[in-house]
């Protein structure tokens, strides 16, 4: 695989109970913030681990990462390192794709028997579904982006000419950092991913948004379909990002899920 590590000054929210089981919470594309509201969420029965990704919000990024993969091994090698056992991964968008990476990479490495526990998969992309295309990210304006990642794009359009030029260069900066770690031009996926997660042995839970047009339903079930026993949740009026516009609901589906033995 890869050698590579992850930077030392990596930015990690670390909340919860610290003798409570650990949940690694993996962001999407627009950064750690739009995961707060699940590290929130988790914080109180959970011990959270919430990392920034290296080359987002102006952090780092070794060469050597390069891929999804590439970021999934070096989550995995620093949770081994950590003597983690069972771990939850709770991934978003991209997030989700470097969850299940992470799955697919542990169950094929027997150092890492036991560290993976469970998967929750919102909205993630990484897969190639025949006739569910994932959206051109890349070439969506703001407008454009709103329309097709929130059920009410009023809620998530933010006016480019409202942001300061600090948060247009982290913007910026993010946005090449996702084009070279998903690869634009392999439209945020990897063609063998699909058939790789029928190696996934744990509990995992994919979560939609009823109105995600990044991602469609129809994408999500197939890639619950891949994954051996996995379970498949629509949360109703909810894009993309179901945990910030309709919290109740998408917690509604994920805790019975945690909360089994």
């Amino acid at each position: 695989m890869m050698t590579s590590t992850l930077p030392s000054d990596l930015p990690l929210v670390e909340t919860g109970d610290p003798g409570a089981r650990t949940a690694l919470v993996l962001h999407g594309g627009g950064g750690p913030l739009t995961v707060a509201p699940i590290v929130g969420h988790l914080a109180p029965t959970m011990h959270v681990l919430a990392p920034t990704h290296p080359g987002w919000d102006g952090t780092a990024r070794p060469d050597e990462i390069g891929s999804v993969a590439d970021l999934a091994a070096v989550y995995l090698a620093r949770l081994r390192e950590h003597g983690e056992r069972d771990v939850v991964l709770v991934g978003s968008s991209i997030g989700g794709w470097i969850a299940l990476e992470m799955a697919v990479q542990a169950a094929a490495d027997d150092r890492d028997a036991g560290l993976i526990g469970a998967v929750v998969d919102i909205d993630g992309v990484g897969v190639v579904v025949e006739g569910e295309p994932i959206a051109d990210f890349f070439a969506l304006d703001a407008r454009g982006l709103a329309e097709v990642a929130w059920h009410d794009p009023e809620r998530g359009y933010r006016d480019p000419s409202s942001f300061t030029d600090e948060q247009r260069a982290v913007q910026q900066s993010n946005g090449r950092t996702m084009a070279a770690i998903a690869g634009a031009g392999a439209g945020m996926s990897d063609p063998a991913l699909l058939g790789r997660l029928g190696t996934i042995a744990v509990p995992t839970l994919v979560v939609y948004g009823a109105s995600d047009r990044v991602v469609t339903p129809a994408y999500g079930r197939a890639v619950a379909g891949a994954i051996p026993d996995a379970a498949f949740a629509e949360v109703p009026a909810a894009g993309h990002l179901p945990h910030l516009e309709a919290p109740e609901a998408t917690w509604a589906v994920i805790d019975p899920f945690l909360e089994r033995p």
